[in-house]
């Protein structure tokens, strides 16, 4: 198991849409390991492939407990697509592992139902789920589709937010220089 290197905005690797997983072993296996381990390590409850560069339909999640402790929920979530979104939007205070130091107020459906496949191929179904794992489910979906919960805001705050995180990558490129 090993820790990844999170692709950070705006890098182009996070707005192609991924191909679906065709092969279930071992390197599914340790791929998913290792994207818990990236995961845990920056402190998040989700993250999808393409965060890592690795353009494949798969997401892992881990829902906290009310005492913050991770590591009980674990899900790995292969080729997943939505199936339904219902209820009314609800605002969600969102944050992503690729868009570091910065959160804000989205809107997600407070429902959804989801099909996917697990590790070994087998298809499955989140029915009808909601609370923070339904807006869980729909920001990382989203990233399979090249998609980031920054695109839900408003243009001005899209532009500034571009523009502040172009020039922290050229103050980092122009460092390793």
């Amino acid at each position: 198991m090993a820790i990844r290197e999170v692709i950070t905005y705006p890098d182009d690797t996070l707005r192609k849409p991924c191909t679906e997983v065709t092969e279930f072993n071992d390197e599914l296996k340790t791929l998913t390991d290792d994207m818990f381990d990236t995961m845990y390590e920056f402190e998040g409850i989700g993250l999808a492939g393409p965060q890592i560069g690795v353009n494949k339909r798969i997401v892992v999640i881990d829902i906290p407990e009310e005492d913050g402790s991770q590591g009980n929920n674990k899900l790995v979530i292969i080729n997943p697509v939505i199936k339904k979104l219902e209820g009314e939007k609800v605002e969600s205070q969102e944050g992503c592992l690729s868009v570091p130091g910065y959160q804000d107020t989205v809107e997600r459906f407070e429902r959804a139902t989801v099909e996917y496949q697990d590790l070994q191929g087998n298809h499955c179904v989140f029915d009808n789920v909601d609370g923070l794992f339904a807006i869980c489910l729909q920001h990382e979906i989203d990233h399979l589709e090249g998609k980031l919960f920054i695109d839900k805001l408003s243009r001005l705050k899209r532009d500034r937010l571009k523009k502040k995180f172009e020039k922290i990558k050229k103050e980092q490129r122009a460092a390793a220089e």
